[in-house]
């Protein structure tokens, strides 16, 4: 009996927004100086997903979540070796500016750092019109936009033009949020972004990783494995031993990692052993 398959024809617009925010890192090692901080990493960061990056501290979360964007570079003495691919081309390649590459994946830091003497609206537009944008028009739309993607539009919307660093602590880490979002970037990287937060502050920001992978690629480094296990969809855990560069130990799906690790030493992690 013959067999016949539904083949559906994808259209090359179809295929280049289902590629749109994929990441590579192939054999990633990374200096500050004399001192390795990574050892040949390599691992697939899929599109429209969140990823967390776990490990004890010093293993290399942040160096390798600074890589990805080139903000690695940005400190005096560090080098990198290796390829990050983002949708195949290297960010690290001859010719490519590294302004355009933070444009396209953008970050949020550990402390909220809102521009001090510039407002809400300012903070938001900053990037805009670094980029040359000056209509008034597009600017309060994106702005807007931006602020309802970071979950801040509502509690703002009749202050834009008091100072960002008026706002709570919460209210500030979503700002930079907006800020990152409002260059339409493909990739948001989030380097412990609800550390310095209260509970309740935490938790929408764990609720608006979720939200935001509709529509980016997100990366999240976190120390806190509850909130590894309940924002990712994938993990990876990194590990420096022997006074080495931190090292790939394991990547997959978080449920896996998390529930059927296949290294002891991802086990000894998770469960609180190592």
């Amino acid at each position: 009996m013959q067999m016949t398959r539904d083949l559906r024809i994808v259209s090359v617009q179809e295929w280049r927004e289902a590629a749109e925010g994929t990441v590579s890192v192939r054999g990633l090692s990374a200096w500050y100086g004399r001192h390795r901080a990574l050892t040949d990493v390599s691992l697939e960061v899929r599109p429209r997903s969140v990823t967390a990056l776990i490990g004890p501290s010093g293993c290399g979360k942040s160096t390798l979540l600074r890589c990805l964007n080139r903000m690695h570079e940005v400190v005096l003495g560090a080098t990198v070796s290796g390829q990050v691919l983002l949708e195949d081309e290297d960010v690290y390649g001859s010719g490519v500016d590294p302004v355009s590459v933070r444009r396209r994946v953008g970050m949020v830091f550990q402390q909220p750092n809102p521009f001090p003497t510039m407002s809400i609206y300012d903070n938001v537009a900053a990037g805009l019109r670094l980029a040359g944008t000056r209509n008034r028009g597009v600017l309060d739309g994106k702005v807007e936009q931006a602020l309802r993607q970071a979950a801040l539009w509502d509690e703002v919307k009749d202050k834009l033009r008091k100072p960002g660093t008026a706002l709570s602590g919460g209210q500030q880490q979503r700002l930079c949020i907006a800020r990152a979002l409002a260059v339409d970037p493909e990739v948001l990287l989030m380097d412990e972004p609800a550390s310095a937060l209260d509970p309740v502050a935490t938790a929408r920001i764990e609720e608006l990783m979720v939200e935001l992978k509709r529509d980016y690629t997100v990366v999240v480094v976190t120390h806190n494995m509850q909130q590894a296990a309940r924002v990712s969809d994938y993990t990876a855990f990194l590990l420096s031993e022997d006074g080495g560069g931190g090292a790939l130990v394991e990547y997959g799906e978080t449920r896996q990692v998390f529930e059927e690790p296949r290294d002891e030493r991802t086990r000894d992690y998770v469960t609180g052993r190592l």
